[in-house]
């Protein structure tokens, strides 16, 4: 056999660059015998065909909250039989994932063509015009804070010992809130925190400016009684959409206020009464007027999700 000629400069290139890219001399040898022509796939062989996922993809958009079971009994119906895991693994291949949904207000049809509304009519306020908006809201804090509190160290066994227990109640102790504490809010007594709150707070904040009064539709603020009062007093009141949460700045300070009541862990109402003052006297105004110049992107958000409820 006569000897063969060396590579070239280039023909090198050519095998370094294939060896960089996880080629074999096995595989090499094969393409050029002609053996890796037809040659099998490894790995499981698919059980479904893409109508199948298809199908399983419209079941899975029908209803999104169907647990596993329900979603391979339709599957299954509809002529394909497999397993729970198979059934997991298709959805997660489609990027569906298990979550905790969000919980938002429900809004019929009318709700949601009505904030529509109000958006388009508010799409061209400026963040300046926004600032003469005083917001407003009433939060109620409990005693109790759901699952979202300490966790307990224990042993397998110590599931039903005392000191491994976390108390509750069924009728927790709680304040109401309305920037200053109340007991509770109707008519009479909503009123009387407006005079002795929020017009000094008013006062303080926009002096002898017109502002707009900003509340939602809860009873004790669209009373004949409480509209009478903003007329006498020559206060401007917001025209509000029902059920619109995601439109009110204030709701992201009560979210801050209730992280910090978290992290403080009141053990009795008055320290409860504390932490939520302490809290709220945290909040800055840097943070109050970004979430002013939020507003005309929360405007800009309804109209884009005809009047659904937006991640705000």
């Amino acid at each position: 056999m006569g000897k063969t000629a060396d590579l070239t400069a280039v023909q090198k290139a050519i095998i370094d660059t294939l060896k960089q890219e996880g080629c074999s001399q096995s595989a090499v040898s094969r393409h050029l015998s002609g053996k890796s022509v037809g040659r099998k796939k490894c790995g499981r062989k698919r059980c479904t065909t893409r109508r199948g996922d298809r199908t399983l993809r419209k079941i899975v958009e029908k209803d999104r909250f169907q647990t596993l079971g329900d979603l391979r009994k339709q599957w299954t119906e509809s002529g394909v039989e497999t397993s729970r895991a198979t059934v997991y693994r298709h959805v997660q291949e489609m990027g569906y994932r298990c979550r905790i949904p969000q919980v938002k207000p429900l809004l019929n049809q009318k709700q949601r063509q009505k904030r529509l509304t109000w958006a388009t009519e508010k799409q061209h306020w400026t963040v300046a015009q926004w600032s003469k908006v005083l917001f407003s809201d009433e939060s109620k804090f409990c005693m109790s804070f759901g699952n979202q509190g300490a966790r307990v160290w224990r042993k397998t066994g110590e599931r039903e010992m005392p000191k491994c227990l976390k108390s509750s109640v069924k009728y927790p102790q709680s304040v109401m809130v309305w920037g200053a504490m109340s007991a509770a809010v109707n008519a009479a007594s909503y009123q009387e925190i407006l005079e002795h709150f929020m017009l000094p707070s008013a006062e303080k904040l926009y002096g002898d400016e017109d502002f707009i009064f900003q509340h939602d539709l809860a009873p004790a603020h669209i009373a004949k009684t409480t509209g009478k009062w903003f007329t006498d007093h020559g206060i401007t009141v917001l025209n509000w959409p029902a059920n619109s949460p995601d439109l009110n700045p204030i709701e992201n300070l009560w979210d801050i206020v209730e992280r910090k009541l978290r992290d403080a862990r009141p053990n009795t109402l008055d320290e409860l009464k504390a932490a939520i003052e302490a809290s709220w006297a945290s909040i800055t105004p840097q943070q109050c007027h970004r979430l002013i110049a939020s507003m005309p992107r929360r405007i800009e958000a309804v109209i884009s999700a005809e009047g659904f409820p937006t991640k705000y």
